[in-house]
């Protein structure tokens, strides 16, 4: 006989219990996303705080330059300097390879270039140091003593990994910041454009249009605010375009800078300039909606086999399941 206070089995699991568990999972996930939404912070109070510092550097080169020759704008420190010195020694450093990682760096939204001996020097130190690490786990220690090739395998993915770890990272993020700024420039472009309208001068523009943006695309918002900055302090304002386009990697923005630059050399209208390009921009990201959207059955079959098919045919064979399982179970008692 089934005791009274057992309930309906799955599988040989408690659905009441297992219900139980699930319930409260539940509630701490909305509990969590309730404090997430509460606790939200401005994206752009530390932004705000580097440009503002961004700005005395530019102010105190420019202070800088009437008297002797314009020096770097970056701040080095001690250890970064040794480092650099370190490398050179060893004939691991070339200026070629650290103007590529500053540019990399740039891209994914870090702006000091003393960053990229560090990226030089971790490409170089944590193959050694996992590679190390793996050796010792699985030959001496022996974690896994029935692997035999695969421990080769696995030390080798352990020294690429410490090799590619920083450039994947840096990867990682730019693409993540170049999409957040590809969805925010076609409505930049329409402030842009009701900014010129009205009469406002280009940094101006540009300023109005990050304080506008700032809580919807932080990223892009923080690239019009600092722009801004190098239109109102640089000597040259195709400086100040130039660099914007150094620090984003699409093709879009390249547009629109070409097209600053165009209207500041030959005086054409920009409103109209603008007009054009955030028309189509708006059509380019229409265009790729829908071609995610053409994706999504294909996408879908995978999930809809692993995921959604079996709970569904729980859903329907469970109770009978259950009950097929409680008359089996209570036949020996009778």
């Amino acid at each position: 006989m089934i005791s009274q206070g057992s309930g309906p089995t799955l599988l040989g699991f408690d659905v009441i219990f297992v219900g139980t568990i699930l319930a409260g999972v539940a509630a701490l996930a909305v509990m969590l996303a309730i404090y997430a939404a509460i606790t939200v912070k401005d994206p752009m109070a530390k932004r705000v705080k580097a440009l503002n510092e961004r700005r005395d550097e530019l102010k105190a080169g420019i202070v800088k330059s009437q008297g002797r020759k314009r020096t770097s704008l970056v701040r080095k420190t001690e250890g970064t300097e040794k480092m650099k010195d370190t490398l050179k020694g060893m004939k691991v450093l070339q200026q070629s390879q650290v103007e590529v990682i500053q540019q990399k760096l740039a891209h994914a939204g870090y702006r000091n270039k003393e960053l990229a001996v560090m990226v030089i020097a971790a490409r170089m130190v944590l193959p050694i140091v996992l590679g190390i690490g793996a050796f010792i786990m699985f030959y001496v220690v022996e974690i896994y003593p029935d692997w035999q090739m695969k421990r080769v395998a696995a030390l080798g993915f352990a020294v690429f990994i410490g090799y590619k770890g920083p450039e994947l990272f840096l990867k990682n993020k730019a693409g993540k910041r170049t999409t957040e700024i590809r969805k925010g420039l076609p409505d930049a472009l329409d402030l842009l454009v009701i900014c010129a309208e009205a009469g406002l001068t280009v940094d101006a523009a540009f300023n109005r249009v990050a304080k506008e943006l700032g809580r919807a695309y932080p990223e892009l918002g923080d690239e019009f605010a600092l722009t801004a900055i190098e239109l109102s302090f640089l000597s040259e304002r195709k400086m100040a375009f130039d660099n914007l386009a150094y620090r984003v990697d699409l093709e879009s923005v390249r547009g629109v800078v070409t097209t600053m630059v165009q209207t500041e050399r030959y005086g054409t209208p920009l409103a109209s300039a603008l007009r054009v390009l955030s028309a189509e921009f708006r059509n380019e990201r229409m265009m790729r909606a829908e071609e995610k959207a053409a994706r999504l059955p294909a996408i879908m079959t995978v999930p809809l086999i692993l995921f959604i098919l079996p709970v569904l045919f729980i859903v329907i064979l469970g109770p009978a399941a259950c009950s097929i399982s409680d008359a089996f179970a209570a036949k020996p008692g009778r």
